[in-house]
């Protein structure tokens, strides 16, 4: 779950398997939102403010790490290039709009989670097929017989391993039958994400580096991983309070 959104400005053609994977998002979400005990008129409210969030955070936050540029040239900051966009930033701000929305409706946090899980799944298989139709997101050059030829160069066909990956996520949890503990669903979503993550990141042939050594969303990845992990383990055996 780290770059779901990260192609939301793109073109009008990639727009549209964006556009259809939300609505079929949305639609298999509204199937079981009640039985998380999230209404459907609720979950609507969460996914469209939401995503409204992410789009404006994503992008203000992308301004704001490059406040000198956009400085001298204003009319960047509304331009529809998908590169000027933070998706650690959009997702940064989209949980905390879910935080502050569901606390005023008071919608219990882990219970929403799972009900948007089936709209999350479907968005990154969405997102993975836009990546194929931009040609973004691409691999390293190799000589495997099932390399794509992309930008002059035969590749890994990263965004194909991320479409696959993201299909047998979404399969595995839409079978799965419900946890009697809130919040499970969810954290073993973005869990298997982020390890999805881990192996796909390794084919990249554009991943921003750290200390020119270090794969960025790799090492978002460990981090996300880590955490689901522990949070996982939290829902399972929570801490009992002394007394």
């Amino acid at each position: 779950m780290l770059i779901l959104f990260q192609n939301l400005f793109a073109p009008p053609r990639h727009m549209i398997l964006l556009i259809a994977a939300s609505w079929i998002g949305l639609t298999l979400a509204e199937k079981h939102s009640e039985r998380h005990g999230v209404s459907r008129e609720e979950l609507n409210n969460i996914i469209f403010y939401g995503l409204l969030a992410f789009v404006i955070g994503g992008r203000l936050s992308f301004v704001l790490q490059n406040i000198t540029t956009f400085a001298k040239s204003p009319s960047g900051i509304v331009s529809i290039n998908p590169d000027i966009f933070d998706p650690f930033g959009g997702v940064a701000i989209g949980l905390l709009f879910l935080l502050i929305y569901g606390q005023r409706r008071s919608l219990s946090l882990w219970p929403t989670l799972d009900a948007l899980v089936p709209f999350f799944a479907i968005l990154a298989i969405g997102t993975g097929l836009s990546h194929l139709a931009a040609g973004s997101a691409f691999g390293k050059e190799t000589t495997f017989p099932w390399g794509i030829d992309l930008w002059n160069a035969l590749r890994h066909p990263t965004q194909i391993y991320e479409t696959l990956a993201s299909l047998l996520i979404f399969s595995l949890l839409w079978f799965q039958k419900q946890n009697p503990r809130p919040g499970i669903l969810f954290l073993t979503f973005i869990a298997c994400t982020a390890g999805a993550q881990l192996f796909i990141q390794a084919f990249r042939g554009d991943a921003a580096l750290i200390f020119d050594r270090y794969n960025q969303n790799q090492v978002m990845a460990w981090v996300v991983l880590v955490i689901s992990f522990v949070l996982i383990e939290l829902r399972i055996n929570p801490i009992k309070k002394p007394g």
